[in-house]
């Protein structure tokens, strides 16, 4: 069920996103060479537990994964693109590193995610990481009533093909709210003008997550990492934003 939320409901849901924004400043910062995944995961966990937050992520276990996720932050490495467990690793330099962290503050989710470069950067990777926060700001700009979920979705396939991109629509966007993953889902492509339509109170996360070379992805012996299938690299950016009669609210804006 698609949920609309107040404009009193969106002020009670900022919080969270304050927060969340906060933590992936804080996790960003901390993406050094030398440090650890589960050195990362234990930051994103003290902060949660701090600021008495809940993670969304520790218990999680849907349907597509192999156990509960038993970890609060996603941290995906290289050509690992998308829920990525943390495990012992060590960054190195030159890694691409995408984190994302999804958290509950008074019983509102919101739910982010951001892409670094680790150490030394590699230019295609900076292009790639500018190519996916390209296409969040063409979906975000064009998050406005009278528009539709499909708008959103052709926005961010347009961008990703204008570089040569191609762009997968197995795991996209999603409704956001008193749980993580609601509807409407967002596909990262598909058709202007189709869809639900947008309006005001409709609170979503868009995530766009290109890899350099293919658009066909394979999982992890863990059971939850995401990788591209012919080992390329990935970036994945993610703001939650709120629907508004104007210009639309990025629940999760970072410093």
């Amino acid at each position: 069920m698609i949920e609309l939320l107040t404009r009193t409901q969106i002020d009670e849901m900022r919080p969270a996103g304050q927060f969340v924004g906060s933590v992936l400043t804080a996790l960003a910062d901390a993406a050094e060479v030398g440090v650890d995944l589960l050195d990362l995961d234990a930051l994103a966990h003290r902060m949660i537990r701090d600021r008495g937050a809940e993670s969304c992520y520790i218990d999680y276990h849907p349907s597509f994964g192999a156990s509960p996720f038993g970890k609060v932050l996603c941290t995906s490495v290289n050509d690992a693109v998308l829920h990525g467990l943390p495990h012992p690793y060590k960054l190195r330099d030159g890694d691409l590193l995408s984190l994302d962290f999804a958290v509950s503050v008074d019983g509102w989710v919101c739910d982010s995610a951001v892409t670094v470069a680790v150490g030394t950067p590699r230019e295609e990777d900076v292009r790639l990481i500018a190519h996916a926060q390209e296409a969040l700001d063409a979906a975000i700009a064009i998050a406005r009533p009278g528009n539709k979920v499909g708008d959103i979705s052709a926005a961010i396939g347009a961008v990703g093909r204008s570089h040569g991109l191609r762009v997968n629509t197995q795991f996209g966007g999603h409704g956001v709210g008193r749980t993580m993953h609601g509807d409407p889902h967002i596909p990262n492509d598909g058709k202007a003008g189709r869809g639900f339509p947008l309006k005001p109170g409709l609170v979503i996360a868009i995530e766009p997550w290109f890899l350099h070379t293919t658009d066909g992805i394979r999982m992890d012996e863990d059971g939850w990492t995401i990788r591209s299938a012919d080992g390329s690299r990935g970036a994945h950016v993610e703001h939650t934003i709120a629907i508004t009669e104007g210009d639309p609210i990025v629940m999760t804006a970072r410093d």
